[in-house]
């Protein structure tokens, strides 16, 4: 059987931002995400809040950079905010556009490709469950 990376919010860094209680925080996620790096094989990723019940991640890709196989600790949804993404699950490939979200529960394997030319820009929240203030 073979194994595949379990990913935590932890993987990613501190976050950017960590929510207080009663405030309402807003993201602009392209304005947000990391600065692409195309002479990687792999998109840059930033763990930009930490907040209760969930993480948000953000990734910028370009053409031919994956996410290879992995899985993810928690339940997680994924929506493209920026350009085109082709998004695996067992044999289900998704093409990911601004407005498509997909969920999965924790411990599915998946991966993210990238044929889109730009930049393209993935927002990751991982449903944690965890409480950070009382």
């Amino acid at each position: 059987m073979t194994e595949f990376p379990i990913n935590t919010p932890e993987v990613f860094g501190n976050a950017h931002i960590t929510s207080a209680p009663g405030v309402m925080t807003v993201i602009d996620a392209v304005a947000e995400a990391p600065a692409a790096q195309p002479e990687h094989a792999r998109p840059t990723a930033k763990r930009h809040l930490q907040a209760d019940g969930a993480n948000i991640i953000l990734f910028t890709f370009t053409k031919g950079q994956t996410l290879n196989e992995h899985k993810a600790a928690h339940p997680i949804t994924v929506e493209c905010v920026k350009g085109e993404l082709e998004f695996t699950c067992r044999d289900n490939t998704v093409t990911l556009r601004p407005g498509t979200v997909v969920h999965l529960t924790d411990h599915l394997v998946h991966r993210v490709d990238c044929n889109a030319e730009g930049e393209n820009v993935l927002l990751l929240t991982m449903l944690t469950g965890e409480r950070h203030q009382s």
